[in-house]
C-alpha cells in the first residue's frame, strides 16, 4: 500500500457498483481527526453503500481511500479494522447466542497509535442499560439495546474513526438523546467520526461538517449552518 499526502481519511472519486449498477459516482469526502461530519440525504442516495465501501464490505470499481496516508481501497474489511476504522451498521449484526459481556468483549483489541483506549466500563457509563443486562444473551435484547451493543462494541476497538450507520432509527427519544451524547463524547476523546443519520436535527446537533449526498456524489460539503441557511439546496435534496 502506497503512502499519500492526505488528512486522516480521505475518499477521492470513489466509484462502486452493485452488479451493473452504478451506485457511487465519484465521492469525494474528507473526516480530519477533530471532527464529526455527517453524511445525509435521501433513501438511495448512496450514504450508506459510501460507509461499506470504505470499510471493504463493498469493492470500489476506482478511486482512493486513504487513513493517514495509508491507502486502502480494495484492502479486506479486517485490515481495515486493524488499520483504526471502525464500523457501526444499520443492521446491528451482534453475535445473538454470546451474552452482552462476551459481545463487548469480542470487540476489543489494541489501540493503534494515538487512538483513545476504550473500557467496557465506560460503555457500561455510556448505556447502563447494558450493565444491568451484561450477562443475557444479546439475541433476547431490544432492537435500541442491540443498537447500543453495536455501538459499543466497535469502539472497544480503539478506532481513530467509527463509521456510524443511522444510529437512532427506530430508538425511543431518550436513547436517541444517549446516543448523541455517546458520538460528541466520542468526538472530545478523539475520535473521528463519520455518520450517517436520518434525523437532521440530530446530525446537525453533533456534527462539525455536513455533507449532503444525491444521485452517488456529495452536493454539498459544509457547516451545519450554512446547510440551514441554503433553503434551495435543502429543498431539493432533503425536503420528502
Amino acid at each position: 500500500m502506497n503512502a499519500i499526502e492526505t488528512g486522516l481519511l480521505e475518499v477521492r472519486d470513489i466509484h462502486a457498483h452493485y452488479g451493473k449498477s452504478h451506485v457511487l459516482h465519484g465521492v469525494d469526502l474528507s473526516v480530519g481527526a477533530d471532527e464529526v461530519v455527517s453524511l445525509v440525504g435521501r433513501n438511495g442516495s448512496g450514504r450508506s453503500t459510501t460507509m461499506k465501501t470504505i470499510m471493504g464490505l463493498v469493492a470500489p470499481t476506482s478511486g482512493r481511500i486513504s487513513l493517514r496516508g495509508r491507502e486502502l481501497a480494495g484492502a479486506r474489511p479486517y485490515a481495515i479494522c486493524r488499520a483504526g476504522i471502525a464500523y457501526v451498521p444499520e443492521e446491528r449484526e451482534i453475535f445473538r447466542n454470546l451474552s452482552v459481556d462476551e459481545n463487548l468483549r469480542m470487540g476489543e483489541q489494541r489501540p493503534v497509535h494515538g487512538a483513545h483506549r476504550w473500557t467496557i466500563a465506560e460503555m457500561f457509563d455510556y448505556f447502563p442499560r447494558l450493565k444491568e443486562r451484561r450477562n443475557t444473551k444479546a439475541g433476547s435484547l431490544s432492537g435500541g439495546e442491540q443498537q447500543m451493543l453495536t455501538m459499543c462494541r466497535s469502539l472497544l476497538g480503539n478506532p481513530l474513526v467509527i463509521l456510524i450507520d443511522e444510529p437512532t432509527e427506530g430508538l425511543a427519544p431518550k436513547l436517541v438523546a444517549q446516543v448523541a451524547e455517546c458520538i460528541q463524547d466520542m468526538h472530545r476523546k478523539g475520535v473521528a467520526v463519520l455518520l450517517v443519520e436520518q434525523k437532521l436535527t440530530i446530525a446537525l446537533k453533533v456534527s462539525t461538517r455536513v455533507c449532503v449526498m444525491g444521485h452517488g456524489r456529495i452536493v454539498f460539503d459544509g457547516s451545519p449552518g450554512e446547510l440551514t441557511a441554503n433553503d434551495a439546496l435543502v429543498s431539493q435534496w432533503l425536503a420528502v
